[in-house]
This record gives C-alpha cells, sequence and structure tokens, in this order.
C-alpha cells in the first residue's frame, strides 16, 4: 500500500494582499489615533498653561493693587526716619497721588502712569501704598533688627519689556527727594510673568461734583488724563487690568488669534500659538474711604 499523502494549503496571493490591506488600514488608524492624542496633550498642556499663568498673575495684582492709596498715620509701625517726615503732609501727597503721573516725583520726574500709545503697545502702571516691602519683596533698608516691622511710602511700577511683565519697587521718600535710596538693588526690575504679549491699564475715576456717589467711579479713562481728572479734583478708585498670556508647548491654530483689550483697537497674535485674554476690575476701598472722608 502506498502511504497517504495530505496537501498542505497555503494562504493565496489575494488573501495575503487583503492581509495586508487590512494591516495598513488598522496601522493607519492607530497613527491617526496616536497623532491626534498628542495634538490634544500639547493643546490641553497649552490651555493649562496659560491658565495657570493667567490666574496667577490676576490673583497677585489684585492682591497687590487693592491695597493702592493705603496709608495710616496712626500706625505705631510707620517710619518718618527719627522725625524727619512729616507723616500728615506724607498721608495727603500719597493719597492725593495713588496713581503717580509723570512729574510727580523729583528724584525720578519720567516716572508716573504711562499710556502705550496704541493697542500693540503695553501700558505702565505705577501706584502708591503704604508697606512694609515693595513689589520685588525688598524692605528697602527700613526693617532692621531693633525694628522689623517697620512700614513706609511705597511706590510699585508694572510694565512689560519684550514678553516679560516686571515690577520695579521705590521709597516714595526718595523719590521725592527726602532720602538716598537703600536696599534697593539698583531698582532692578523682576520678571513676575513670562510670556505676556500685551498689558493694558484703564482708571476708574470719581466725579467731585457727584455728592450722593461721589466716591463711585463714573468712567474709565486712559493714563493720558490722569493730570487733568486730579486738577478738576477727581480721584481714581478703580482699576482695570487686561492682559494677553501665550500658552506654552507648540501648538499650531488654524490661524492667528485676535484680542481687544479694554477700550483698545483689536490686536492679531504675532503666531499661531495659543493665546488667553485675562481681565479683572479692582476696587480700591482704601481711596474710596479716602474720598467720602474728605466730603
Amino acid at each position: 500500500m502506498r502511504p497517504s499523502m495530505k496537501r498542505e494549503k497555503g494562504f493565496t496571493l489575494i488573501e495575503i494582499m487583503i492581509s495586508l490591506a487590512l494591516g495598513l488600514i488598522i496601522s493607519g488608524a492607530v497613527i491617526q489615533i496616536l497623532v491626534s492624542n498628542s495634538v490634544t496633550d500639547k493643546l490641553n498642556k497649552a490651555v493649562a498653561s496659560a491658565q495657570e499663568s493667567g490666574r496667577f498673575i490676576v490673583s497677585r495684582m489684585r492682591q497687590e493693587l487693592m491695597m493702592v492709596g493705603l496709608y495710616d498715620v496712626l500706625d505705631p509701625n510707620i517710619s518718618d526716619l527719627g522725625g524727619l517726615i512729616d507723616l500728615a503732609e506724607e498721608e495727603l501727597f500719597l493719597q492725593t497721588h495713588p496713581v503717580p503721573v509723570p512729574g510727580d516725583f523729583v528724584a525720578r520726574a519720567a516716572l508716573g502712569a504711562q499710556e502705550g500709545g496704541g493697542a500693540a503697545n503695553s501700558d505702565r502702571l505705577v501706584v502708591s501704598l503704604q508697606g512694609i516691602r515693595d513689589c520685588r519683596g525688598y524692605d528697602l533698608g527700613y526693617n532692621t533688627v531693633a525694628n522689623p516691622d517697620q512700614i513706609f511710602y511705597v511706590v510699585n511700577e508694572y510694565f512689560l519689556e519684550g514678553d516679560e511683565l516686571k515690577c520695579r519697587g521705590f521709597d516714595g521718600r526718595f523719590l521725592r527727594g527726602q532720602k538716598a535710596a537703600e536696599g534697593h538693588n539698583g531698582h532692578a526690575a523682576f520678571t513676575i510673568l513670562d510670556n505676556v504679549l500685551n498689558f493694558q491699564v484703564l482708571y476708574g475715576i470719581t466725579d467731585a461734583n457727584a455728592v450722593d456717589e461721589r466716591s463711585r467711579p463714573v468712567r474709565y479713562i486712559e493714563a493720558d488724563g490722569l493730570a487733568a481728572a486730579y486738577a478738576a479734583n477727581s480721584q481714581v478708585v478703580a482699576l482695570r487690568i487686561a492682559l494677553v498670556i501665550k500658552g506654552e508647548g507648540e501648538v499650531n491654530l488654524e490661524q492667528a488669534e485676535t484680542f481687544k483689550l479694554l477700550n483698545e483697537d483689536t490686536i492679531t497674535a504675532p503666531d499661531t500659538g495659543l493665546y488667553k485674554e485675562f481681565e479683572t476690575t479692582i476696587t480700591l476701598r482704601n481711596m474710596s474711604n479716602f474720598v467720602r472722608g474728605s466730603a
């Protein structure tokens, strides 16, 4: 008898081609999902970083700016430099110049709130208050071992340099020519936030003739209108600030985003990255109380 022979069957060419085609389709789908997930991940990270930066800077500036105009002449920790400073006169000067304008200080005549001059140019904010440190954390030579919590006249400046929002602090008494600057690190500006595209400010002013509501803002003006407002006995009792912040990472949207900050014209982002706009209004309660008290 002959041994039985079994026929061994393999894949036909058509079956192999179908298998390869199905494999390519599945591989393409997987790759597309991975690419999509990567893009989504980058977008989420950019959104998260912009949101985090926005919340941080709004919280920080609100905390610092809401104290603008603060001055308590009866505070036992306030320094009068051994009787050299007339605290009542300093209180009046600070509270009538809560937002200094150029020309207010003899040591730095150019220092003051300034309008950027167009939507593409950021504003410069300068504020006055009573405190133990400037916006950089410097005590400017006041706090000693014997007197660790001395309070003095602080002037803080906020401005955009490149894409960095910076702050710089001064001793108001140095600015007024009453003493030499101390512990100021050359008045160097510190960066408080990166990736900022634009920074704009409006100032809510009172109407000196509105007796019933003279401590409330009747309109918001730009920095170049402050001197005239002060001359008309109006006062700054609120601030509106707006920023555009870029999210981190390589994100390319279909087209560059556009923004309209406060009363400025529309601006367009310089690239197709992800940008977020943040805006807040800050009531200056110390100034509102001062205006009511001086009625």
